[in-house]
């Protein structure tokens, strides 16, 4: 199923990312975490690639095996990085072959160290040209597209991130997913600032809860996104401390998406990290 048809749903839409096991025992891991979170009957879920397009094929494996097995409905991320456009052509073959159906395309990013991207002189350099180039070769994928409501650490200018946004929407976007965020008055300007942009797609909030302080800190460090200083201040207050740590950080979750499914959001997605309990917590609490 496509994900426009499942935002066509009259209650929010619940979803998950994952990211690929890089060991037998972390996949062993993940077969856990799905069985216990699927009791939740996600809309659907998204597997990641690694920086630099690594693991990209365990990620495709992991999403025929969510569909196959599991009879959830995976989106596959596909990042432009490293790729050619034939080689974009062979994994966009390769989806269709196993059934996917949606597609997040990305830029992608670069591992930690290195000094940038690694471009083929035949593929991509923005999201928003992959967009296009899948919409043109094959037209039957559901595209969505990342949304930074703290805007890419990499832009100049939060305007400048809402007119490429508002590119790969014209490219053939059709849901965005946004970057984790910790205040919900971030996410509701960006929403604002995308309406007053001309971008009606369909917008899901991303929410991660905070179940380690020094992996929080990294997470944020790279994609931008800000912690609010009471939250912090609190984190760092109880930082030897793992398990208050995650207490803390569950508690936050719960409460702001409560925030957020007051203010009518269209769906949560959440990025799992590939842990069961955090997520499981938040969604008794809401009632899911």
């Amino acid at each position: 199923m496509k994900i426009t048809e499942v935002l066509n749903k009259a209650k929010p839409t619940l979803s998950f990312e994952f990211f690929p096991p890089k060991t037998p025992e972390q996949e062993e891991e993940l077969l856990a975490v799905i069985g216990q979170l699927k009791t939740f009957k996600p809309d659907f879920v998204s597997v990641t690639y690694g920086a630099m397009g690594a693991n990209r094929e365990k990620a495709f494996f992991w999403a025929n095996e969510i569909k196959s097995k599991y009879g959830l409905e995976p989106v596959a991320h596909l990042t432009c990085v490293n790729a050619s456009k034939d080689d974009i052509a062979a994994r966009l073959d390769e989806l269709e072959k196993i059934g996917v159906e949606n597609i997040l395309p990305l830029r992608g990013d670069p591992p930690a160290g290195t000094d940038g991207l690694r471009l083929t002189a035949d593929g991509f350099k923005h999201a928003s040209e992959l967009i296009a180039f899948i919409k043109q070769r094959q037209p039957n994928f559901c595209l969505g597209a990342a949304g930074y409501p703290e805007k890419h650490p990499e832009s100049p200018s939060f305007a400048k991130d809402l007119d490429y946004l508002k590119m790969k929407v014209e490219a053939g976007a059709e849901f965005i997913i946004t970057q984790l965020f910790f205040d919900n008055r971030l996410f509701s300007s960006f929403v604002q600032s995308c309406l007053r942009a001309g971008i009606t797609t369909p917008i899901l909030p991303g929410l991660m809860p905070i179940t380690s302080l020094h992996q929080i800190k990294r997470f944020t460090g790279i994609c931008g996104a800000t912690i609010p200083p009471e939250l912090m201040a609190k984190l760092e207050k109880h930082q030897a401390d793992p398990q208050a740590i995650k207490q803390i950080g569950t508690e936050f979750t719960i409460a702001q998406a409560r925030g957020l499914l007051k203010s009518g959001v269209k769906g949560l997605h959440f990025f799992v990290m590939n842990q069961a309990e955090p997520i499981s917590t938040v969604l008794s609490e809401l009632g899911f």
